[in-house]
């Protein structure tokens, strides 16, 4: 009885629990389903491709698919459409701005070594640099276009100058090993962590050895602008600075870090891009075809809990609250995973309900065949469970390897349809094993319930009602 009770105190956290991840965090649509932006991107040729063939087009797409899954983007679809363009749709992107400054960045980043002699121009070029930036900040304020566009020609002018006073790059983008934001101690700014491979600390060791001391800074340049000029202490003169890792500073602000961190990690695009279309997009299913939908399936789940209690009747009746129950989880899971849900993946949540059913469907089944047997309804009901489980388990787990069939060699839609469907079953073995057997038992304490034609319409009371 203690451990009964421990089972419906646990069922009900998990239910108070779903109900506030529900009500605080909103649940992630599709494109199909609540709209986006859907950004077309050009391929240019340049001087080391003058040639955009397939395999260009795949690899641009590859990197441009690797930074929209670190923009944590679910459900993104990125395809190419002819000979040199890529099409992107990003669901329930508010920001297409930053999307289109994210995944069109080339993110050519490199360290360069600082001239002899230039030690006095550079603090004067950046102070201009910083004014410029100032206007810039001001025009876009006020809206003045003219403005704004002589500030971004002063700009490009400035960022010339500036990388005038450096030599050529020591180290580049294939270099480096990985990129990741990390908090300014004491400060709400942010830097970019940087770890080299093998190769790329040891030139970074080399190149830090010989500036130690001399004034002359490192110059940090993504896509030929210069983000960061640190010095490097006398203290490091002897060996540099060794280790393979160094942090790019900046006074980021978060959304900036991650982003550049995105841009490094993804990779350098092997060819030059142009975003040629930006636009907002609707849900591409309709609202009435989404409302159909919905109704469809309200109406299959509303039929399924009706037959439920007709059929079955009190254990119906309860199989109907673990499905209630079995719903509210799974959405909530989905919503604590961040999984966006599609129409396909809608379908996959609905046929996971019907695999719950199942579930129960074989449990009463079984119960119902120990009643007629004979035995006592507890004795019963609980042979029901325990008969049930082996055919329960091997439908769910063959249904789950199926899943992750899906997953693994499928994309887009599949996947998701995929995923869906194999949190519901897993959820649904929860609530058909523990929700139901808990509350099924719970009845049995009461003896207004405790009546076997509620179970087992016209079994026999002799036998069924021997307690």
């Amino acid at each position: 009885m203690r451990k009964q009770r421990s089972v419906l105190i646990l069922i009900l956290v998990v239910i108070i629990a779903s109900i506030v991840v529900l009500v605080n965090v909103p649940l992630r649509l599709g494109l199909d389903l609540r709209g986006g932006s859907q950004l077309t991107i050009q391929l240019k040729p340049s001087e080391a491709v003058p040639i955009i063939d397939e395999r260009v087009l795949t690899s641009v797409q590859s990197v441009i698919e690797n930074r929209v899954n670190e923009l944590g983007v679910s459900e993104a679809l990125v395809q190419t459409v002819g000979q040199n363009q890529i099409v992107v749709q990003l669901p329930g992107v508010n920001n297409p701005e930053e999307a289109e400054r994210v995944l069109g960045g080339t993110a050519q980043l490199d360290f360069r070594e600082q001239k002899s002699g230039t030690e006095q121009q550079l603090p004067v070029e950046l102070q201009v640099q910083q004014g410029i930036k100032q206007q810039i900040k001001e025009a876009k304020k006020k809206g003045d276009s003219p403005a704004l566009a002589k500030a971004i020609e002063s700009l490009n002018k400035s960022n010339e100058a500036i990388a005038q006073l450096y030599n050529s790059p020591v180290l580049r983008g294939q270099d480096l090993k990985d990129a990741y934001p990390e908090p300014v101690k004491g400060g709400g700014n942010w830097n970019i962590g940087l770890v080299f491979s093998s190769e790329g600390g040891e030139k970074f060791a080399e190149l830090t050895k010989k500036l130690a001391g001399t004034g002359r800074t490192i110059g940090i340049f993504l896509d030929n602008d210069l983000l960061s000029s640190p010095s490097v202490p006398v203290d490091f003169a002897d060996t540099g600075i060794t280790g393979g890792r160094a942090v790019i500073t900046g006074r980021f602000t978060a959304e900036e870090a991650n982003a550049l961190a995105v841009q490094l990690r993804g990779g350098a695009l092997p060819v030059p891009v142009e975003i040629v279309e930006n636009r907002t997009v609707g849900a591409t299913l309709g609202r009435d075809s989404i409302n159909k939908s919905v109704y469809a399936g309200v109406t299959g789940l509303i039929l399924v809990l009706i037959f439920m209690i007709v059929y079955y009747r009190l254990p119906g009746l309860i199989a109907d609250f673990s499905l209630l129950i079995y719903a509210l989880l799974s959405l909530a899971l989905f919503d604590l995973l961040g999984v966006t849900l599609t129409l396909p993946g809608i379908a996959g949540f609905i046929l996971s309900i019907g695999m719950a059913v199942d579930a129960n469907v074989l449990i009463f089944e079984r119960t119902r065949e120990e009643l007629k047997a004979g035995k006592s309804l507890y004795r019963s009901v609980e042979s029901g469970f325990y008969r049930a489980f082996s055919s329960i388990l091997d439908g769910n787990v063959t249904t789950v390897i199926a899943c992750v069939a899906l997953f693994w060699l499928g994309t887009g839609l599949v996947k998701g349809f995929a995923l869906t469907l194999g949190l519901g079953v897993a959820v649904s073995m929860f609530t058909a094993i523990t929700c139901s057997r808990s509350f099924l038992f719970l009845v049995l304490d009461f003896p207004e319930l405790r009546k076997p034609e509620l179970f087992c319409p016209n079994v026999k009371k002799s036998f069924a009602n021997n307690q």
